[in-house]
């Protein structure tokens, strides 16, 4: 049964979304990584749409990294998956990989500060 308080696919396609990818890494390859990821996410930033992007990495698990993009929607985001730039972007981080990423779309619900 669906929930009508949790948004769907079709009510976000032209909401801002984040997107969030989890990446395990090959263990010793953090650092080729960061280097793949820095030249790959060129690609990622000269898409229409795109608003940030930034890597974490775990500090116990230094083999586990998040990547946060903040899309203009989820209909830029899709472009750029159908454009030869995400080709390109992959072409950089995969060999990487000890295991296929897990990716999300987000949207924000709530916020708070102190």
């Amino acid at each position: 049964m669906k929930d009508s308080n949790n948004p769907d696919r079709a009510s976000v396609s032209s909401m801002t979304v984040r997107e969030v990818a989890q990446f395990f890494i090959k263990e010793g390859s953090e650092e080729d990584f960061k280097q793949g990821w820095e030249r790959g996410i060129v690609h990622i930033l000269e898409s229409e749409g795109v608003h940030r992007a930034e890597l974490t990495q775990g500090v116990e698990t230094p083999t586990w990294f998040i990547l946060l993009i903040e899309w203009e929607s989820l209909d830029a985001h899709q472009k750029f998956r159908d454009s030869e730039k995400l080709g390109k972007w992959r072409g950089e981080i995969t060999e990487y990989f000890a295991k296929p990423p897990h990716v999300e779309h987000v949207v924000q619900v709530a916020t708070r500060t102190p």
